[in-house]
């Protein structure tokens, strides 16, 4: 989301003394806690979290990061250092979706929308003070709206000794966002939010949430992965997400499966032959054909085959441009120079229409790949890119450094 709070840009800068100095200065006392949830990105397997199909995220290290404290008085209190406009202040009893209880739009719709899932959900939640602090860029792709509703649900979760496990906080999480904020979006975000693992990347089933962490140490194999924040979010994307959702659900339908996760790979022609409006043809073929490429690149990593990876990225993205039609001229671009000047593969990553890339490159042409493609950017009359080296972090978790008390 394009209002998501933040501070900064790089991992860091939003910290653990920040963000607790920031709730002293903004409610006068002191929080009881502060929490933090990362970003990711997506290695593979893009568009199929919706369709119950397979997915490979990485926490990032940029996080958004708050500091939290209760309240007894049924008033929930949202704060945000980068977001302009003061202290946001709700009734607990008050809270219900968008459209159907007053106004809860803008960022604070997410924390929002956690508490009414969770105290929906049965759980004993009351209110709470809470002051968010962010590094995750937003309108970027990487997940700047799931990094602020985890953070909440930990936060929440800590504060009120719920107790949940993290995949039962995702899937809370995914509630708010698809029933209270109005965003329909399967559960990745989420879950590689609340679930990743330092040095790893999460091979996710969406169906039943089923998971393992795939070891994921490029440095050990002289490997980077790059992110390229194209720095664009095109009007076009605003609600074609929704569209290539129904169209997938439509699909499923004419083919008589709950969802396109349901169609084996080796079934792929029949199901196209089988599907009568040739507009939801391509879906199919992505749907399907992204599936097989998060299980290639599971079996080449788990051969430690890291670097055979990348035709298997840049294969997607051509699925991506192609088939799902979710790329844009800049996305493109950051595949076409990066490939061109040594990179191993590359692909848009994200819901797309803008957002990021990623790239996969050996470690000592980081930096000439990077620069070519800004140098391509430039020539192309378009806003220089922000490029950074995506690293494995951990999942939510509760800072822990004494700042606070533990």
């Amino acid at each position: 989301m394009t209002d998501t709070p933040r501070t900064a840009d790089e991992p860091g800068t939003a910290g653990e003394p920040g963000v607790a100095d920031g709730f002293r200065a903004v409610y006068g006392t002191a929080p009881e806690g502060v929490w933090a949830a990362p970003g990711r990105v997506n290695l593979i397997g893009e568009h199929t979290d919706y369709n119950d199909g397979f997915v490979m995220p990485l926490a990032l290290p940029h996080t958004c990061r708050v500091a939290a404290a209760r309240r007894d008085d049924g008033v929930l209190r949202l704060h945000s250092a980068g977001v302009p406009g003061g202290v946001t202040e709700l009734q607990l009893d008050g809270l219900a979706p968008q459209g159907a209880s007053g106004d809860r739009g803008g960022w604070a719709a997410y924390p929002a929308g956690v508490v009414w899932a969770l105290r929906g959900a049965g759980h004993q939640v009351g209110g709470a003070d809470l002051h968010f602090e962010s590094s995750v860029p937003t309108g970027a792709g990487l997940s700047s709206s799931a990094a602020l509703e985890v953070a909440t649900a930990v936060a929440l979760d800590g504060l009120y000794g719920l107790g949940l496990a993290p995949d039962r906080l995702a899937e809370l999480c995914r509630r708010a966002e698809n029933d209270f904020a109005g965003v329909p979006c399967g559960v990745m975000d989420q879950m590689a939010s609340a679930c990743c693992t330092s040095g790893h990347a999460l091979y996710l089933d969406t169906r039943d949430l089923t998971r393992r962490q795939i070891p994921f140490d490029l440095a050990a194999r002289g490997l980077r992965l790059l992110v390229v924040d194209t720095r664009v979010k095109h009007a076009l994307g605003d609600g074609a997400y929704a569209e290539r959702r129904a169209g997938c659900e439509a699909a499923a339908a004419a083919l008589g499966v709950g969802a396109l996760r349901d169609v084996a790979y080796g079934e792929l022609a029949a199901a196209l032959r089988s599907v009568e409006d040739e507009a939801l043809r391509p879906l199919v073929r992505h749907v399907v054909t992204e599936n097989e490429r998060v299980a290639r690149t599971v079996r080449l990593l788990d051969a430690g085959e890291t670097q055979a990876i990348g035709p298997v990225l840049t294969e997607g993205h051509a699925s991506l441009r192609d088939d799902f039609a979710v790329s844009c001229a800049e996305l493109d671009l950051v595949v076409q120079a990066s490939t061109a000047s040594g990179a191993l593969g590359a692909r848009m990553t994200g819901g797309g229409f803008g957002g990021s890339a990623i790239v996969l490159v050996r470690a000592e042409a980081a930096e000439s790949v990077a620069k070519a493609v800004g140098e391509a950017f430039a020539a192309a009359g378009y806003r220089a890119p922000r490029v950074f080296e995506a690293v494995p972090g951990p999942g939510a978790r509760r800072i822990t450094d004494g700042i606070t008390g533990t």
